[in-house]
């Protein structure tokens, strides 16, 4: 016998798969991820510049650079989408 508040095994509905990231849509995912390495690419050329006039990097802009390759690396996923790929194991 079960108790109130549990459900049964058969019962229920069953789990609601994970949407895949922006819902599948393949245009919003080519936008949003064309848009995020556009963005790498602006604040990548910003410490570059600088750096090719001869000014030494500062901690700054070896930052800028991390953080503008990060921002690259959001867009490729994005537009690659790896989340909902795997099928789930079957017990």
């Amino acid at each position: 016998m079960s108790r109130p508040g549990e459900v049964s095994p058969g019962s229920g509905p069953a789990p609601a798969q994970p949407r895949p990231l922006f819902g599948g849509c393949l245009s919003c995912r080519f936008v949003c991820g064309a848009g995020l390495l556009l963005a790498a690419a602006w604040l990548y050329q910003g410490p570059r510049n600088s750096m090719k006039r001869g000014i030494p990097p500062s901690m700054g802009t070896i930052a800028q650079i991390t953080f503008a390759l990060s921002v690259g690396a959001w867009g490729v996923v994005i537009l690659w989408d790896p989340v909902g790929k795997q099928l789930p194991k079957q017990p």
